[in-house]
C-alpha cells in the first residue's frame, strides 16, 4: 500500500532533505523512523527538497509498505521514533497512482526576513536578516513583475536540474508584521534556489539599491550573473503542497508564525 504524510522540520538540524553518506540528512531520520516503526526499508519520496537549514512545515512524502496501520497509528507510531526537529503531521492511505512529487500541481513558500537594526538571537537560524529598512511597498511592486508564466533563468542556480527555466508563478506577495517582514510565493514548480535568489534581488529592491521594474529587466535579461546573489537559507519555508482533489490530501499552507501574523 502506498502511505501520504504531511512532514514538518527544523532544517537546522540537518544536511538538508535527501539522503547522504553522513546520514544526517530527514530523509535518512525519517526512513529510519519507518523500519524501526514497521520493519520495512522505504524509500521516502518527496514533494519538494530542501537544502540544510531550510524548513518545512508541510512536505508531502509518500512510502510503499507491506505494513498496515490505521492513520493515526503511523503519525504516532513515526513520531515517537523520530528526532524532536521532525514530526508526522498527517498520514493517509493513497491510491497507487500517487506520487508526491509530479502528482503535485503547486508548491507554496514563505521567507521571514527580520528587519531591524540588531540581529535576534532569538530569531537566529529561523529568519534571514536586513539591518537597513526594507520598503515592503516597493518589494511588492517588483515581486508583482513575477507572476505569470515566464522564464526565471536568472534566478536559477547552477546545478539546477529542471527541464525547464519556465515556471508558473500564480500568488506573491510581501507583507511587514513588526519587525518580520514575510514573502508568499505558490508557482506550480521551483528551479533550485529560485524561492532565495528571488528574495535577494527584492533585498536590494526593499533597500532603494534597484528600482522594482529591475526585476522586470532580471526575468526579460534571462542571465543569473546580474541578479542579486543567493539569501539566506535560514528563513526559507515549504508552506504547502497542492494536489488533485481526488486524493483527499490537506489542501492549505501551513504558516511558521501562524499565530504570530493572526494576533498581529
Amino acid at each position: 500500500m502506498r502511505i501520504a504524510l504531511g512532514i514538518e522540520y527544523d532544517g537546522r538540524s540537518f544536511d538538508g532533505w535527501q539522503t547522504q553518506p553522513s546520514g544526517n540528512t530527514v530523509q535518512d531520520k525519517f526512513q529510519e523512523a519507518v523500519y524501526q516503526f514497521t520493519g520495512d526499508r522505504v524509500n521516502a519520496v518527496c514533494a519538494g527538497r530542501t537544502d540544510a537549514d531550510v524548513h518545512a512545515s508541510s512536505q508531502v512524502v509518500h512510502i510503499d509498505t507491506k505494513c498496515k496501520r490505521q492513520e493515526i497509528s503511523w503519525i504516532r507510531g513515526l513520531n515517537s521514533f523520530l528526532p524532536k526537529s521532525v514530526a508526522v503531521r498527517w498520514a493517509k492511505e493513497v491510491p497507487d497512482d500517487f506520487h508526491a512529487r509530479f502528482s503535485a500541481t503547486s508548491r507554496s513558500y514563505e521567507y521571514w526576513i527580520s528587519n531591524e537594526p540588531v540581529r535576534s538571537p532569538l530569531l537566529d537560524g529561523k529568519t534571514g536578516w536586513v539591518f537597513r529598512p526594507l520598503d515592503v511597498n516597493a518589494m511588492q511592486q517588483g515581486a508583482n513583475f513575477l507572476l505569470g508564466t515566464h522564464d526565471f533563468t536568472s534566478f536559477r542556480a547552477s546545478g539546477c536540474q529542471s527541464k525547464t527555466p519556465v515556471k508558473t508563478v500564480e500568488f506573491v506577495s510581501v507583507k511587514r508584521y513588526g519587525r518580520l517582514i514575510c514573502l508568499k510565493i505558490r508557482a506550480d514548480a521551483f528551479l533550485y534556489h529560485m524561492v532565495r535568489n528571488v528574495v535577494g534581488s527584492l533585498v536590494y529592491v526593499g533597500t532603494g539599491v534597484r528600482e522594482p521594474s529591475w526585476i522586470g529587466e532580471l526575468i526579460e535579461a534571462k542571465d543569473r550573473s546580474i541578479a542579486a546573489p543567493t539569501f539566506y537559507p535560514s528563513g526559507l519555508y515549504l508552506t504547502g503542497v497542492g494536489y488533485p482533489e481526488r486524493f483527499g490530501l490537506p489542501q492549505y499552507a501551513v504558516s511558521p508564525f501562524g499565530s504570530f501574523v493572526e494576533n498581529f
